[in-house]
């Protein structure tokens, strides 16, 4: 298995702004790298749009940061690309983390700079 590609896993944090609004941005939790497959597309129809998904696995070493704290709230950015991550499991007695996230083909969300 290749570990050749660099990913950014990152988590949601919420910051208050001058009017004490929540306000939620994205930081860096863990810059690791990864074995990376695509797994399956999908095609949703939402209100009159045909938007497709794209379903890849990242597999990763354990790490102690990755291997019990990484969830499907966190988010993955590789190549400018974000992925929401829809699974983790451990695998090889926690030899490694294999994590399934799902990026949205097309849409202006898999940019690494939007919410």
């Amino acid at each position: 298995m290749n570990f050749d590609r660099r990913i950014t896993i990152q988590r949601a944090t919420v910051d208050r702004n001058a009017l004490n609004e929540a306000i939620e941005t994205w930081e860096t939790f863990a810059t690791v790298w990864a074995h990376f497959a695509d797994v399956s597309t999908a095609e949703a129809i939402r209100a009159q749009e045909v938007a497709a998904q794209l379903t890849s696995r990242f597999t990763v070493r354990s790490y102690p940061t990755t291997t019990a704290t990484v969830t499907t709230s966190d988010r993955i950015v590789m190549e400018g690309k974000v992925y929401n991550i829809v699974g983790v499991k451990e695998k090889e007695r926690g030899r490694y983390i294999e994590i399934d996230a799902a990026a949205r083909v097309g849409d202006a969300q898999v940019e690494a700079g939007s919410p």
